[in-house]
């Protein structure tokens, strides 16, 4: 079995913010019986999803194993069937933020939008625990997010702390107050973003010691070593979550509702032009000529077909 010295431990997490800026709004209590009720749709779904899955597979859809949507588990695929629902439900909740703080609504109309919108990330985070523990490799290599976000992707989603690094720079009109707890989570969210970080490379070396060292006499039992040491991947990915998870509920805190609801808007554009800016890099213009000195010269048509492209997919932004 593994050690327990490379779970991830709970200290090593970012303990909970106490603190409020002076011009944050007053405590919002969760409406518990609807997210409960949320949660249970979302578990319905995913039920009739495994279900419509399975009776593909036994109809000879799914062969060999491996889903319809390519080398990929029944697990994986699902999720990603359920990430891209969660996509289109995303661009709804962005126009509904987009659209109250442009028609100036009064802050409790302005707050329930912002608290859909936590529940709405809640509902993510959930749809990723039940996916770990079906398929970690598949979240953990963000194959299921587009290429330019896979590039920053950390076990498995955003870096919290660089999150916040960006939203300190786009949010003006803070309070010190609400300077000091956003630095605070910073500095406390990069802690256990390394305690993590470090936690994953022990296992990785533990894994390259088991699988390497060893005659092939008692190789069956590395591999179950191997084994039960890579099951503590998906602790890693859920504590990692659990991170991304509470910074976004203590920016929500610390932050007025309209700074919230800027905050949530800026943080849905950047994710939305990184998916763009996949779309752009995928559909590049990618025949060149080769000029009388020798230097690659794009044709004219290409540029149009970049630039023309390049509108189509940014103009929301």
């Amino acid at each position: 079995m593994a050690s327990d010295s490379l779970r991830p431990r709970p200290s090593d997490v970012q303990q909970t913010e106490k603190r409020r800026g002076p011009g944050a709004a007053s405590e919002r209590t969760p409406d518990a019986k609807a997210y409960v009720q949320q949660l249970e749709s979302s578990r319905m779904r995913l039920s009739q999803i495994e279900q419509d899955l399975q009776q593909s597979q036994a109809q000879g859809m799914v062969l060999g194993g491996s889903s319809g949507f390519g080398n990929i588990s029944q697990g994986a695929a699902i999720f990603d069937m359920e990430y891209a629902r969660w996509l289109d439900d995303d661009n709804r909740h962005m126009a509904e933020l987009r659209t109250g703080l442009q028609a100036h609504l009064s802050d409790s109309d302005l707050r329930m939008i912002v608290d859909r919108h936590i529940a709405h990330y809640d509902e993510i985070f959930h749809l990723k625990g039940v996916a770990a523990k079906s398929d970690v490799f598949h979240l953990i290599t963000g194959m299921w997010a587009s290429p330019a976000e896979h590039c920053f992707l950390w076990l498995g989603g955003f870096r919290p702390s660089d999150l916040i690094k960006m939203l300190i720079s786009q949010l003006d009109l803070l309070t010190e107050q609400q300077l000091m707890d956003i630095y605070s989570l910073q500095h406390s969210t990069q802690l256990a973003e390394d305690a993590l970080s470090q936690g994953r490379e022990q296992l990785q070396q533990s894994l390259i010691d088991t699988i390497a060292i060893g005659s092939s006499s008692d190789g069956m039992h590395q591999m179950a070593v191997a084994l039960g040491k890579l099951s503590n991947l998906e602790g890693f990915v859920h504590q990692a979550d659990n991170l991304r998870q509470q910074t976004l509920h203590q920016l929500h805190r610390i932050f007025t509702v309209r700074q919230a609801a800027k905050c949530f808007l800026v943080i849905g554009e950047y994710h939305g032009r990184l998916r763009a800016l996949s779309s752009l890099w995928a559909s590049r213009p990618r025949q060149n000529l080769i000029g009388d000195d020798g230097s690659c010269q794009t044709t004219s048509t290409g540029l149009q077909m970049l630039q023309y492209s390049g509108h189509n997919h940014l103009n929301n932004f």
